[in-house]
């Protein structure tokens, strides 16, 4: 199959969404065990031989990249648990159609991964994390690492990267309080800051909607502190954040709101699992078995149309709000952020 992404029909869905963006997920597994994401222990990991090989991940993106998806995020688990992740990010970056690869990594094996991951061609990163309390980070994440992660950003700022993204989850009643220093510190370090709101993915599935912070709220916490915000113009429709700056111009920070305001008319992603299984949104009940179509000697043309019939598929939206919504299955870490 050609390599050139004009060979073959943009990936739309049934509503006309055109898909660009791929998150692949690597690894289920992780070095840290926050509470919103996984149990806290007899966690079971896929197989080795079950995972798909870097090989067999080029393959994918190789295909999906003819169809026009441009930008990939390598996701997990934790990403930087795979060993070898440069060479992957190499392989994707030299990837024609593929314009941009990004990491989105929680930052405690950051240290000393940042310099290769820059020089294998990674553009972008985004890093976990939800407070800078010692304290509240071994609760939240059951683990310590503070020092860690703050080691990690310092070496990503060193090894040349200036697209840095920091992703704190924000839960009601948890992390009021720790909004202002989050903020505080991007705007220190030239970093820019994310809210995203809690949402039903946890694996002990005690999620309610009672512990949402919203969007709104956290900027009404910003304002009182740090001064007004006001919106900025949204260059990419399907970006899934809501932008601000400061009036009096100290920096940025955005906002993602997929309970309490839905971006999913704008969608432009689809997801693979570490294990191979194609899945046309974070909330999906149901998957397309990518693995066994490469592992049986699948054509690229099979892949291909196992791929357009599973974004075709695609619901108009989550449905969080809807009383008809269905927990996924799987929880975070064995989808991909």
């Amino acid at each position: 199959m050609s390599n050139d992404p004009s060979q073959h029909e943009p990936l739309f869905d049934s509503f006309g969404r055109r898909h660009t963006s791929l998150r692949l997920s690597v690894t289920d597994r992780c070095n840290i065990r926050c509470f919103y994401c996984m149990p806290a222990k007899e966690v079971r990991f896929l197989p080795r031989s079950e995972i798909l090989s870097f090989e067999e991940i080029e393959r994918f993106v190789r295909v999906t990249a003819a169809m026009g998806v441009s930008r990939v995020r390598i996701t997990g688990g934790e990403p930087l648990v795979r060993s070898e992740l440069p060479t992957l990010v190499g392989k994707l970056a030299a990837v024609s159609g593929v314009e941009e690869v990004a990491l989105t990594t929680n930052g405690m094996l950051l240290d000393e991964h940042a310099a290769p991951l820059r020089e294998a061609g990674l553009d972008r990163l985004n890093i976990s994390l939800d407070t800078l309390d010692a304290a509240k980070f071994e609760q939240m994440t059951r683990r310590q690492g503070l020092d860690r992660v703050l080691a990690g950003i310092d070496a990503a700022q060193h090894a040349g990267f200036t697209r840095i993204r920091l992703n704190a989850l924000a839960i009601r009643h948890q992390t009021e309080d720790e909004v202002v220093p989050m903020v505080e510190f991007a705007i220190e370090r030239g970093l820019q800051m994310r809210f995203i709101e809690f949402m039903p993915l946890d694996a002990d599935a005690q999620w309610t909607d009672d512990q949402v912070l919203t969007g709104e709220r956290i900027r009404e916490i910003i304002e009182q502190s740090l001064g007004r915000l006001e919106p900025l113009e949204r260059s990419d429709p399907s970006q899934p954040a809501v932008d601000y700056r400061f009036v009096e111009g100290r920096g940025t920070v955005g906002f993602i709101n997929p309970v309490s305001e839905p971006f999913c008319g704008a969608c432009d992603r689809l997801r693979l699992t570490a294990e191979g299984q194609v899945r046309n949104c974070l909330f999906s009940t149901t998957e397309a078995d990518a693995r066994k179509l490469i592992r049986s000697g699948g054509t690229d043309e099979e892949i291909f149309q196992l791929v357009r019939e599973c974004i075709a598929a695609k619901k108009p939206g989550h449905g969080i709000d809807n009383e008809a919504f269905l927990r996924p299955q799987r929880a975070m870490y064995q989808i991909g952020g």
